[in-house]
């Protein structure tokens, strides 16, 4: 059972970045669901599926795990996207990030993760590690003051509510903003924990009674968004790095707890036809690598089709960083390249890594 839980959590994770990719080309691969409207809390969601209750007891080597697994890569990552930025800016004259500084390449990381614009996803990543580490010490303390599942599910609900209205009353300074995206993310976290603890093996939540109810809500939602028209507000999208949930207070939460359920249900449901895809499961194992290397990997593809449609690559600079050519005729084939080529690029980096591991080890 639990190697199947692992099984399934890797294909959630598989689904959770196509998710995030799908949405930076501004298409949604669950037509209700909006792009930025709940994938990055399906990723706290995992997190806390994952998460053990070793680690009340080992709260240094939690950290040290958390350190090794998120924040060392990213800063190898981030002293890769300084070279590439570089680089390009000598290429092209355009300059895609903040002004290099001690600043900008050490903390900037831990307030928004947008010194580099190609690595800007992530800023995920950082976000990650604070949440993780927060919720592990709020954890502890709710536990000593009372430990009862539906008192710690309250109080993460609260947080998460509270998030929102916080955003919109106080003028968001960077370690405000930070405050406020924990306090969101908190919640999912949780919610994550509560599913693998309480509901996953004692309550099925995937009959056709809670589909239709989940449609039907999420078709209520529908009449809160705004999407199709910016000028009215990003409706059931929020934009979580900016904590910009717009003219909406409970929305983005709702849109995001039946996100993460469709994607649960999507999973449960495709999981049998898809679990011997080797495929998908390396996608799912390489997703920090997909997230770290997607938007290059974007970058270079519209840099060929210009160049075989006779276009200057400045026209690049011209726009943001999630632009790409043609997009009518050309957004799918960006996202199936762009899987493909970030998947084996990623596996191609955890096997360097092994090798690189092995070696030392020997000497």
């Amino acid at each position: 059972m639990e190697k199947l839980f692992s099984n399934e959590m890797n294909m959630l994770k598989a689904l959770a970045i196509m998710l995030v990719v799908s949405g930076h080309l501004e298409f949604s691969l669950l037509g209700m669901f909006t792009p930025y409207s709940f994938q990055l809390a399906l990723f706290f969601f995992i997190s806390g599926c994952l998460f053990k209750d070793k680690y009340f007891q080992n709260i240094r080597e939690f950290i040290k795990r958390r350190i090794k697994s998120l924040l060392v890569p990213y800063f190898l990552y981030n002293l890769f996207y300084l070279g590439v930025t570089v680089l390009i800016f000598n290429l092209t004259g355009k300059f895609w990030g903040e002004p290099i500084s001690f600043k900008n390449f050490f903390i900037t990381p831990f307030l928004n993760g947008h010194q580099f614009d190609l690595a800007c996803p992530l800023w995920f990543v950082t976000q990650l590690f604070m949440t993780m580490i927060a919720f592990l010490f709020v954890f502890i303390g709710l536990k000593k003051i009372w430990d009862n599942k539906f008192f710690h599910l309250g109080f993460f609900t609260v947080l998460c509510l509270a998030a929102i209205p916080i955003s919109k009353i106080f003028a968001l300074t960077p370690l405000l903003l930070v405050l406020v995206r924990i306090m969101f993310s908190l919640f999912f976290v949780y919610l994550g924990y509560f599913y693998t603890n309480y509901i996953k093996e004692k309550h099925d939540i995937f009959t056709i009674k809670w589909f239709f109810a989940v449609v039907a809500l999420q078709s209520v939602l529908w009449l809160f968004n705004r999407d199709y028209d910016p000028e009215h507000g990003i409706g059931l999208s929020y934009v979580l790095v900016w904590a910009r949930f717009d003219q909406q207070l409970i929305v983005p939460v709702i849109t995001s707890i039946t996100g993460i359920w469709a994607s649960l249900f999507t999973v449960k449901i495709l999981y049998p036809y898809f679990k011997n895809v080797k495929f998908f499961e390396q996608m799912g194992n390489v997703t920090y690598h997909i997230m770290a290397n997607h938007l290059l990997v974007m970058y270079l593809i519209t840099a060929f089709l210009l160049y075989i449609n006779g276009i200057p690559i400045s026209e690049r600079a011209n726009h943001d960083i999630y632009w790409i050519y043609n997009p009518v005729q050309t957004t799918y084939v960006y996202f199936v390249l762009t899987m493909v080529i970030t998947t084996y690029t990623g596996v191609g980096l955890k096997k360097l890594k092994a090798v690189l591991d092995k070696f030392l080890q020997k000497n």
